[in-house]
């Protein structure tokens, strides 16, 4: 799975990657750790069911943009995947909310 996805030539159009910490042949934060030491700064939402805290924390301290728990409700997952998107609100946007 994440050698499909660097294989795809893909990364640069990506908004936002959704991995689990344990997939199939390289996991989740092996994958974080791999863009990041090639330079690729996208942003990652994690969404395990078995992660240790451990796992959690180095993911979050390695950058990740989130770190939920399954089950999830799909608001939760959709406000997740919207935050990164649509990025940091700066104090303008701020005083229209």
């Amino acid at each position: 799975m994440a050698e499909d996805f660097l294989n795809s030539g893909r990364a640069e159009e990506t908004g936002c990657l959704l991995l689990d910490v344990r997939m199939p042949g390289m996991g989740g934060l092996e994958l974080q750790r791999h863009l990041a030491e090639t330079g690729q700064s996208i942003p990652i939402v994690f969404l395990s069911a078995r992660a240790s805290e451990e796992e959690q924390c180095r993911a979050l301290q390695a950058g990740a943009a989130g770190f939920l728990r399954k089950p999830v409700s799909k608001e939760a997952l959709l406000n997740a995947i919207r935050a990164v998107l649509q990025g940091p609100v700066n104090n303008e946007q701020k005083d229209l909310l």
